[in-house]
């Protein structure tokens, strides 16, 4: 079976013991590194411990066709654009039934106007991974709020809207959030 493990561990910044330390139960990084290359058989189970290590779709680590991934010309450093000494690809991320987007369409923040924003949905029992990230809270008639999740009690969400002088908001548990994981901007 191909795989796009690689690519996606890769684009996700983790090393192979990285994702051998996040499998439940954990493993060792020679048996990520067999599994990623094909020289160990990728099991329905493999597939399934590695998804959840890597926080994606486990169908999102099987190539199916013409990979969908784009290649990386160069490295920005503190030293300026640096040059490559092996081949890369960044890693496309498919959105799924989990993924819900946000257009942006006036500044605020560390957003600007035209932005397109990622989320992916949580419920409630997975709200406690999104502290100190940005969220889309749905609201009552068909509202909405967009802040950072500072914290969590008992059923309530505290927002902190984004944007100078702006003031907490408390939110009664809601059936899910979005927490803010792609920032696609044009330049």
């Amino acid at each position: 079976m191909i795989n796009r493990i690689r690519d996606v561990r890769r684009a996700k910044r983790l090393t192979l013991a990285d994702v051998a330390a996040k499998c439940a139960p954990s493993t060792t990084a020679q048996t990520i590194g067999r599994l990623e290359t094909g020289t160990r058989t990728l099991s329905l189970d493999w597939l399934n411990r590695i998804a959840d290590a890597l926080d994606v779709d486990s169908n999102e680590l099987v190539q199916g066709g013409k990979a969908e991934n784009i290649p990386v010309a160069a490295r920005l450093t503190h030293k300026g654009a640096q040059a490559l000494s092996s081949t890369e690809h960044a890693y496309v991320p498919k959105p799924g039934e989990q993924m819900v987007a946000l257009n942006v369409q006036s500044g605020v923040g560390d957003y600007r106007a035209h932005d397109t924003i990622w989320l992916r949905q949580l419920t409630p029992e997975n709200y406690v991974s999104a502290l100190n990230r940005d969220v889309l809270v749905p609201r009552p008639a068909g509202r909405f709020l967009f802040g950072r999740l500072i914290g969590r009690e008992g059923e309530k969400l505290h927002i902190l809207p984004l944007g100078a002088g702006t003031r907490q908001q408390v939110v009664s548990d809601p059936a899910w959030i979005g927490m803010a994981e792609t920032l696609i901007r044009s330049l």
